[in-house]
């Protein structure tokens, strides 16, 4: 037996789904056409005659050779890999096929109009638009799912998990909308049907859409990984690039954070640091380079990443944190990074993030050894502790190393980081369970990510409900020298 790619010319693809290649398994070649017609039901008859002959109008090609030249549907299949070809007469025109596959479509796929399917909606269904990004930016659906044919059968399973819900497929005009719930039924979903007339019909009537906020062709092509996923898209996109992160430091942590926040977009990262490139920091804080030692922290970091994504604003703060500003600085972001290397930074940001009810993720480096988590008191879905529910005072100097006395792997800071970036973008999309009331601690020399338990608490002079704020505390005497 020999696996053979049957190619199958244009005006057959509607017996094979559209398909342009079937591979069946045969001997010869009249048995590789019996298992294509087993496989797709009425495409034999349009290829061989009632009695089995090949019709006059259809010649088969093994290879380059017609087999009518050989022995006909005897003819044995070489191996593995053979490739068959038919190939009908064609006069040039359009002819019925289109004609045909559309009504068979039509007796397979229910269509309701426009008003009912608005109604179903309303009670629950799900109404997906197929169209093409262009088409959407002129308006689409209230609450429609908008995942564009191309993409479909990847993506619907994710978007409606439950093969029973009904689905309503809308096009532009009705058509696509059948081709695609065909497909959906394919995949198993049990009530689908198609909108008549389409988003066309939808409009005339007077039922209600929307003007999507769209991205322009050049974020879309630089976002496509993020337009793709189901979990994003165009929406989640959009709202990243409406967002507004602040970074804590310009060093080894917020580095690598700040180079994939502005990756994905996210609209406007602020960066607080009032320290100069050292060549010491080159072995770990990747936004600088050699011919920058000497320059401001923020304006090299400012420079690399506009290079790499110019749509980000990036708003630099030199200046070094203190109770003065950092309300200033703070206020107005959706989430702080914090990527300092010293306990004075570290409470005062803790304090503002809770005074302001921002979400700060927080990580930190030791040698070999990082931490991440996410504190939060004020998240809606879930109490978690901050930094002083934890640490109500920073230990004295002896006790805490800083990076510059006890060093730090250059790499880990970059694991870090990317870790950093990663709960931030769950922040601004709402996605996923991020590192709140738990701690994620990473040990690189054994390769071995832990996680423990985080417990806000009740007594805490910060975050306690009912607690006023106490105001901010200056720790530089308690603290190590930062690096």
């Amino acid at each position: 037996m020999s696996r053979v790619i049957v190619r199958i010319p244009t005006p057959l693809r509607p017996y094979t789904g559209g398909a342009d290649e079937v591979e069946v398994v045969a001997i010869t070649v009249g048995e590789a056409l019996a298992a294509l017609g087993r496989r797709h039901e009425g495409l034999l008859a349009r290829i061989c005659a009632p009695d089995g002959s090949l019709r006059p109008f259809v010649n088969v090609y093994l290879g380059a050779d017609n087999v009518r030249g050989l022995d006909g549907l005897a003819t044995p299949l070489p191996g593995d890999g053979a490739v068959l070809a038919i190939v009908p007469a064609v006069a040039g025109g359009a002819g019925g096929a289109r004609e045909r596959r559309l009504a068979e479509l039509k007796a397979s796929v229910p269509e309701i109009g426009p008003r009912e399917a608005f109604a179903r909606q309303t009670d629950g269904a799900a109404l997906i638009d197929v169209r093409e990004a262009d088409e959407i930016a002129q308006g689409s659906p209230h609450g429609a799912f908008r995942l564009g044919r191309g993409f479909l059968e990847l993506r619907i399973e994710e978007t409606i998990p439950d093969p029973d819900r009904l689905v309503l497929v809308m096009c532009a005009g009705g058509t696509r909308s059948l081709f695609a719930a065909e497909g959906l039924q394919r995949l198993g979903y049990r009530n689908v049907a198609s909108v008549a007339g389409g988003f066309s019909r939808w409009k005339a009537e007077g039922l209600p859409f929307e003007t999507p906020h769209g991205l322009d062709p050049h974020a879309h092509e630089r976002y496509a990984r993020h337009l793709t996923m189901p979990e994003i898209g165009e929406a989640g996109q959009q709202r990243l690039l409406e967002s507004r992160v602040l970074m804590i430091g310009a060093g080894g942590l917020g580095c690598p954070a700040a180079l994939y926040l502005a990756a994905a977009g996210v609209g406007t990262l602020g960066i607080v640091d009032h320290d100069v490139v050292d060549r010491s920091n080159l072995q770990r804080q990747v936004l600088h380079n050699d011919e920058r030692i000497g320059q401001a922290k923020v304006d090299s970091a400012r420079r690399t990443l506009q290079t790499l994504n110019p749509t980000v604003n990036i708003a630099t703060y030199r200046e070094r944190l203190t109770s003065a500003n950092v309300e200033r600085i703070l206020s107005g972001y959706d989430v702080v990074v914090d990527g300092s290397d010293n306990f004075p930074t570290r409470y005062l940001v803790n304090d503002a993030c809770v005074h302001l009810r921002i979400p700060c993720v927080h990580g930190s480096v030791y040698r070999f050894e990082g931490q991440v988590t996410v504190f939060w008191p004020h998240c809606p879905a879930h109490r978690g502790p901050c930094y002083r529910c934890l640490y109500p005072e920073p230990p004295p100097a002896e006790f805490a190393p800083s990076c510059a006395d006890a060093g730090v792997l250059g790499v880990l800071p970059g694991v870090v980081g990317l870790l950093e970036a990663v709960e931030t973008i769950k922040l601004l999309l709402g996605l996923g369970d991020p590192l709140i009331g738990r701690l994620l601690h990473y040990d690189a020399l054994r390769a071995r990510f832990d996680e423990y338990r985080l417990a806000a608490n009740p007594d805490c002079a910060l975050c306690a409900d009912g607690r006023p704020f106490p105001g901010y505390v200056d720790y530089e005497a308690f603290c190590a020298t930062a690096a």
